[in-house]
């Protein structure tokens, strides 16, 4: 135990925290950047800012096509997982890509998000249209073929989700302050805006679901981020999901993870109240059970004690009136939060005591099926574990399945993919270690991601969770700084072939029948974007690769824990 925790204190807690949020994880960033990795965050913000206007006039698409949202007989993926549940398996005809075409993939077109440092948005394809995300807060429309703009629309914060495109040519989103949109497809032109929840640290990660009429957004915050302050009154957070009225925004219902508001339940060391219960935040899409009209949620640790039933839960949730049918609870007893980490706050004045493992569920639940046609919930957890839930019995264990050893940033983070009697998961484990460099000409010991840590991509047996078979992680990282083989992005399968990203910048593809590499592009270098700014790939987390339409989307960029930087979507297909 004396080990675990002394390894813990290098990590940083899930960091999807803006503005005051992202204050905590500034201090873990720029003690593991070395000087030249500062000036190149600076140059390529710099350069997207200096971009020119007629250079993203030159980008306006010129064909006359509406950005309708409209997709009768097109290609899509639309949302987080292209289905409503979670899958993230797109069918021949939308893919429009075999495994055996994967070997003559080429960089078709590039588009830089202007000013940002992060791609972390996940792209929507709906016929001839692409929707996506960034993290200044703009939301563009471009056409799928060729990358150029219809449209841009400025939100209020980071857009973390995927868009969801409705039948009523509208698009749905939220935001990094928990805020959420309803736009016009055609125009951009905002219908309607809500705020999910009043906390002032709520912020939506999760993609939301629409069905039905009925808007399901996930509610997550980055309240844990302000722990390590001691003058701080930890915490107070509720997660939730939200039922919106598609068309006008009018909420139906909200359905808390923790019963009870947050109350003082004693004074830190510094003085501040210390409260709770708190935390059991919604990371992750919802994913919908349309025979028994139910929405399955999976959520996060506690952030203060006492500790609640339904955090670090896969949550069975009535989709007509928000009342929760079952709830299962993985891991007990975890209350954490970044106070707890001794370079955030060495007093750990708010770190609960006897803190938990910090074993939350970033990832969607799975609804799948097994090779005789059982339905089985999946659900991947940063503990390392993969089960296999039965949703007709108040999801009951079926199977569970370790595949990595867990942590902050470890197990799996952001999803798995299902198809054919099996399920794809990428594997973090990611780790962070010290090492001496030289900085402005003097000896300084700084924290870097750890080369040799992390990463995989397993296939299970959805019926009783099997390892099918395994792909070791690449050695990609030799002589590079702030790179890991870690693989935190959710993964998607196609026919044949399973599409994973890594924290070393590569988007490989893999045979689904052995998992032999068919296809790998290091996306870590400068693309000259179709809309004129600077645009450099880096790591990939956060976003999943998206195919449709021949084509195959992936975001590159990503900087919050010491990784490299990037802002660009790129767009492959095969070459003629």
């Amino acid at each position: 135990m004396a080990n675990k925790t002394s390894a813990r204190a290098q990590l940083p807690v899930r960091g999807h925290a803006p503005e005051r949020g992202k204050a905590a994880d500034t201090r873990f960033i720029i003690a593991a950047f070395t000087l030249a990795t500062r000036r190149a965050l600076c140059v390529v913000a710099a350069a997207s800012v200096a971009c020119s206007a007629s250079a993203r006039a030159a980008n306006i698409c010129s064909d006359a096509r509406s950005a309708s949202s409209d997709s009768a007989g097109q290609s899509q993926w639309n949302g987080w997982g292209a289905t409503a549940d979670n899958r993230r398996f797109q069918n021949s005809r939308d893919a429009r890509l075999r495994a055996t075409d994967l070997p003559q993939l080429r960089l078709k077109w590039v588009f830089a998000f202007d000013g940002a440092t992060m791609a972390y948005g996940q792209p929507a394809v709906v016929g001839h249209h692409l929707y996506v995300g960034s993290e200044n807060g703009r939301v563009y429309s471009l056409a799928a073929r060729t990358g150029c703009e219809h449209w841009e629309f400025q939100a209020g914060a980071g857009v973390r989700t995927a868009i969801v495109a409705g039948p009523g040519k509208l698009l749905y989103f939220g935001d990094q302050k928990g805020s959420v949109y309803a736009l016009e497809a055609a125009t951009g032109a905002l219908r309607w805006k809500v705020q999910a929840d009043p906390h002032p640290a709520a912020m939506i990660t999760g993609t939301p679901q629409l069905w039905r009429g009925r808007l399901y957004v996930p509610v997550a915050s980055y309240e844990e981020n302000f722990a390590p302050d001691p003058h701080y009154a930890c915490c107070t957070f509720r997660g939730s999901i939200i039922a919106l009225d598609a068309r006008t925004g009018r909420r139906v219902w909200q359905s808390y993870m923790i019963d009870q508001k947050a109350a003082e339940i004693g004074l830190n060391k510094s003085g501040a109240a210390a409260l709770g219960p708190s935390g059991a935040a919604l990371w992750s899409s919802p994913t919908i059970d349309a025979r028994r009209s139910i929405l399955y949620v999976a959520t996060g640790n506690n952030y203060s004690r006492p500790v609640t039933r339904h955090s670090d839960s896969v949550v069975a949730i009535d989709a007509a009136t928000g009342r929760i049918r079952w709830s299962r609870q993985f891991t007990e007893n975890d209350a954490y939060n970044a106070g707890c980490l001794d370079f955030m706050d060495p007093k750990r004045t708010n770190c609960p005591a006897d803190p938990g493992d910090d074993f939350d569920f970033g990832s969607p639940p799975v609804l799948a099926k097994s090779a005789s046609g059982k339905d089985v919930l999946i659900a991947a957890q940063k503990s390392g574990v993969v089960y296999g839930l039965d949703p007709a019995r108040g999801g009951a264990v079926i199977w569970k399945r370790r595949i990595g050893i867990g942590g902050p940033l470890g197990g799996i983070e952001w999803g798995a993919a299902a198809s054919s009697g099996k399920v794809y998961v990428a594997l973090s484990d990611c780790n962070w270690k010290p090492f001496d460099r030289i900085v402005d000409g003097k000896h300084v010991s700084v924290t870097d991601l750890d080369s040799d840590a992390g990463g995989g991509l397993f296939a299970l047996n959805i019926t009783d969770g099997a390892i099918v078979w395994k792909a070791p992680p690449a050695k990609a990282c030799a002589g590079r700084e702030h790179c890991s083989p870690a693989q935190l992005a959710p993964v998607t399968a196609i026919n044949g072939a399973i599409f994973s990203g890594s924290l070393d910048g590569h988007i490989r593809a893999y045979s689904a029948h052995s998992g032999v590499v068919l296809w790998d592009e290091d996306t870590e270098r400068d693309f000259a974007p179709v809309n004129g700014a600077r645009g450099h790939g880096g790591s990939i987390n956060g976003a999943g690769p998206v195919v449709a339409g021949g084509f195959v989307y992936v975001s590159s960029g990503y900087s919050r824990f010491g990784e490299v930087p990037g802002n660009v979507l790129l767009a492959f297909a095969r070459s003629k």
